[in-house]
């Protein structure tokens, strides 16, 4: 960027560049087969049995699988449709994500079953990552498929938080919440995660299976009624049995978090600084509605713009985590979170110079569609309406993914194989003050 310390707003094509260059930074730090390695346990004297499930799976168990080629290793994991690869002696299941489908069970059935029958000089290593909830499923006593993925979508409708989600589905299931850990002593278990969750809370990540579950059975009646979450009757029968999750497991079992959502901001902020800008790390694990972020950002960068605070320009605000969109019970267009935060960015932008944004889901899908998100310019509302698009309208309806791939505005990544959430990066080029 030869001109980023010049008094003029940086070109769009420079803007645009700086921005997809810092949030491939922010992925490439998470790359799951690296992380794996930096994060290698003891071998064990007996069987080493690998289970996993989340989006970074399959690129974790192939490093461990490489990496431990004189191990009597094997092992089960699983990813979602269409992201398999091959994993050496480690098998590779697919199922379905952000909805469970037949294939969930059966991968939570085959993991279950994996860990079976192990002596006390056995270890087991567990893959967990994003998107393990749905992917890996074993539905309660009482309960079946229908009645899992109906809470699916209840809980995604919600407005809940990812913990709170997590909560409840950790008490609907006979896997998560620890229990696939209980599963497997007398073995040893260390779980290798990488995490999607604000706080890095590795009893949240893909549900916690291995980890020992603090939530009990009156929060999660609490985040039910407080969400109003539809549940079917088998569903409300498992709570109202008050049947706990476990709150302890042997002291042998260990959790590392070897990619974080901190650090791919790190790696962010350091691919800011070679272009020339000055990072500011907002936060790792921001949560709310997606559009109210939306319009609280475009407050910080207008302030940045206007009077040099929080930070002088140029800058690149930097944040992480997993806000929400709340659907409720009209009907919805398309798009994800990160969409959704854009269009209200721009819409409170109100087209100002020099301030422009990218917002992706590491994972490369945001909500359910192809683009990790989009990117948003100072003539994104205007570029819009030209289209035929009424913005406002747009964002009412939750229908952000059409107005970004309408003018031209999505980033697609393809999947990346890895998840540490949210990556958004809000850059503030140089421009005289103005008036209040």
């Amino acid at each position: 960027m030869s001109d980023a310390s010049s008094p003029n707003d940086w070109s769009d094509h420079q803007a645009r560049t700086a921005l997809r260059a810092i949030f491939d930074a922010a992925v490439e730090s998470a790359d799951p087969g690296a992380a794996v390695l930096r994060h290698l346990p003891e071998k064990p004297g007996g069987r080493c049995v690998v289970v996993g499930a989340g989006k970074a799976a399959v690129a974790m168990a192939g490093a461990l699988d490489t990496a431990w080629g004189d191990v009597d290793l094997s092992g089960v994991v699983v990813t979602r449709h269409g992201q398999s690869a091959p994993a050496g002696r480690i098998r590779v299941l697919e199922a379905a994500h952000p909805t469970p489908d037949a294939m969930s069970v059966e991968a939570g059935r085959q993991i279950l079953a994996a860990v079976q029958g192990l002596q006390s000089d056995d270890l087991v290593i567990a893959l967990m990552s994003g998107g393990g909830s749905s992917l890996m499923v074993l539905p309660a006593d009482g309960m079946t498929l229908a009645d899992k993925q109906a809470v699916n979508r209840s809980l995604l409708s919600s407005g809940a938080n990812i913990v709170e989600m997590n909560a409840v589905r950790k008490h609907l299931s006979a896997i998560k919440g620890g229990r696939l850990a209980l599963a497997a002593v007398p073995a040893r278990v260390v779980t290798l995660a990488i995490s999607d969750i604000p706080g890095d809370d590795p009893a949240a990540i893909a549900s916690g299976p291995t980890i020992a579950d603090p939530s009990t059975c009156q929060e999660v009646a609490e985040i039910v009624a407080r969400y109003k979450i539809e549940l079917p009757g088998a569903a409300a029968a498992v709570l109202a049995a008050g049947i706990e999750t476990p709150k302890r497991l042997p002291a042998q079992h260990a959790v590392h978090v070897i990619a974080a959502p901190r650090l791919a901001l790190a790696a962010a902020a350091q691919a800011a600084v070679t272009l020339g800008l000055t990072p500011l790390i907002l936060g790792d694990a921001i949560e709310g509605e997606s559009r109210e972020l939306g319009t609280v950002m475009a407050g910080i960068a207008r302030s940045s713009r206007r009077h040099r605070l929080p930070v002088e320009p140029p800058a690149v605000l930097l944040s992480g985590g997993e806000t929400t969109v709340t659907i409720g019970k009209g009907p919805a267009g398309r798009g994800g979170r990160n969409t959704e935060f854009l269009l209200g960015l721009a819409i409170a932008v109100a087209g100002e110079p020099g301030i422009f944004a990218l917002a992706g889901d590491s994972d490369g899908i945001d909500g359910t569609e192809d683009a990790a998100g989009a990117i948003i310019t100072p003539d994104t509302l205007s570029r819009a309406c030209a289209a035929g698009f009424n913005p406002r309208a747009c964002l009412a309806a939750h229908d952000s993914y059409s107005l970004f791939a309408g003018i031209g505005d999505l980033v697609r990544t393809g999947p990346t194989g890895t998840n540490v959430n949210d990556i958004r990066a809000v850059l503030i080029t140089r421009g005289g003050r103005q008036a209040e």
